[in-house]
């Protein structure tokens, strides 16, 4: 999580991408992916699944396996419930 002007610790930007390169699926929500460097992070994964959740469309919408339309907030929301009822 990277808030709006909120400057990343030495070392996160490289540790990030060495985990997105490295996984098997990327789940990106709540973001529109237009702040940097976050946004930049996605071009690194090689997995198999990306998985999109956010409001409004993204620029990665036509590479992602999975794309929800929805408030991120409300997705985890319904996946708890879905989980616990389990």
């Amino acid at each position: 999580v990277v808030l709006y002007g909120e400057n990343l610790y030495d070392g996160v930007a490289e540790s990030a991408i060495e985990s997105i390169a490295n996984a098997d699926m990327l789940i990106v929500g709540g973001t529109s992916l237009a702040v940097y460097p976050a946004a930049s992070f996605v071009r690194y994964f090689r997995g198999k699944y990306i998985v999109m959740i956010n409001k409004s469309e993204t620029e990665y919408d036509n590479n992602a396996d999975l794309v929800i339309r929805e408030k991120i907030g409300k997705v985890f929301a319904e996946t708890m419930k879905s989980i616990n009822r389990s």
